[in-house]
């Protein structure tokens, strides 16, 4: 019986991974389990404590020159129904901004997350996600150069563009759903397995006022496993698989958890791995956690060609986490009277 919903999380999961042969054009992180808003909404809530703040920014193609700027800024809090032990709510809030390019491409979206999870026994946990928001998407023309400044010989930018565009920005309603399997046996191991899908209503996201270009769905199934193998040391192996579209991305990585200091209000861990984005990317990995803040940061390096023809391999990305977790007041029960 406590294996059934352990097997149940991973028949689906192979399914899933296997229907679905569409990169993603949305935002992503090489760290993906340190923005689980954005990996997925039932991610809501969780995590071991109350409420959770989480920073991101990812720094890519500074020299190519295209860069690509990402930030991220979220947080979730949970909550306990007071007539139910086996079940809680959880409630998040997540800010994307995305910049690209010449044209400064980019992306203001805020969502807000509900989730709700029940406890199906001392193992095992299931949650369901949903996401709705508003993004706008915008660019700036006036860094873009064209065919009509350029007199045969030369390039001269006073010369007229001959492009007019009428939008320069355009918002869309956003939506999602998720759902999250959790397994745990400790508190230092378990296994979380997702899946959520993003742009479900495919809103029209052009900069050409017609109605004929949706903005794709986008698909993504994750497997964050934690395993204690001594009583100084974890392993932790994470997986990511997005589609949207005709894209597709998939990452793997790993990292061992070091415990420098397990005395309470001085817990110390250190965390070092390594990445691999199938795309061609090799992502080395470092982490600092001191009691209930973790700081983690990577470095995207390009193993493609295109490594050949650019200074800047590719990019770093760092992440901050702060937990908080109240004190849980005493359920009321009667005292007896001492005579």
């Amino acid at each position: 019986m406590k294996n059934r919903y352990f097997n149940a999380a991973l028949i689906f999961f192979a399914i899933f991974l296997c229907h679905f042969s569409a990169s993603s054009q949305d935002l992503h992180y090489s760290q993906f389990y340190n923005s689980p808003l954005n990996m997925n909404p039932a991610n809501a809530g969780i995590f071991n404590g109350d409420l959770r703040f989480n920073l991101s920014m990812r720094d890519q193609w500074r020299s190519v020159p295209v860069p690509w700027f990402t930030f991220s800024g979220a947080f979730d809090k949970k909550f306990y129904p007071k007539k139910s032990d086996n079940s809680f709510y959880a409630l998040g809030f997540n800010y994307n901004y995305d910049r690209q390019g010449d044209s400064k491409l980019n992306l203001n979206s805020i969502n807000l997350a509900g989730s709700y999870s029940r406890i199906l026994n001392q193992q095992n946990v299931l949650t369901v996600g949903l996401l709705v928001g508003y993004s706008i998407r915008g660019f700036n023309p006036d860094a873009l150069t064209w065919d009509s400044q350029w007199n045969g010989q030369q390039f001269v930018g006073t010369r007229p563009t001959n492009e007019n565009f009428n939008i320069e920005s355009v918002g869309f309603l956003e939506t999602g759903m998720g759902l999250n399997y959790r397994w745990q046996k400790t508190e230092r191991t378990k296994l979380d397995i997702g899946a959520g899908a993003f742009h479900l209503i495919e809103p029209e996201a052009n900069f050409l006022g017609t109605d004929d270009t949706k903005l794709p769905r986008r698909f993504s199934l994750n497997a964050v496993g934690n395993v204690q193998l001594l009583d100084e040391l974890d392993i932790q192996l994470n997986a990511l698989g997005q589609w949207q579209g005709p894209y597709q991305e998939q990452l793997f990585s790993g990292l061992a958890k070091i415990y420098l200091s397990q005395k309470r209000g001085r817990e110390t861990q250190l965390h070092l791995g390594l990445g691999y984005r199938t795309a061609g990317f090799l992502i080395p990995k470092i982490a600092l956690q001191l009691n209930n803040l973790y700081i983690g940061a990577s470095y995207d390096i390009d193993m493609t060609e295109f490594s050949q023809i650019h200074d800047n391999n590719g990019g770093p990305e760092v992440h901050l986490t702060y937990i908080i977790t109240n004190v849980k007041p005493l359920k009321f029960f009667k005292i007896c009277p001492i005579f």
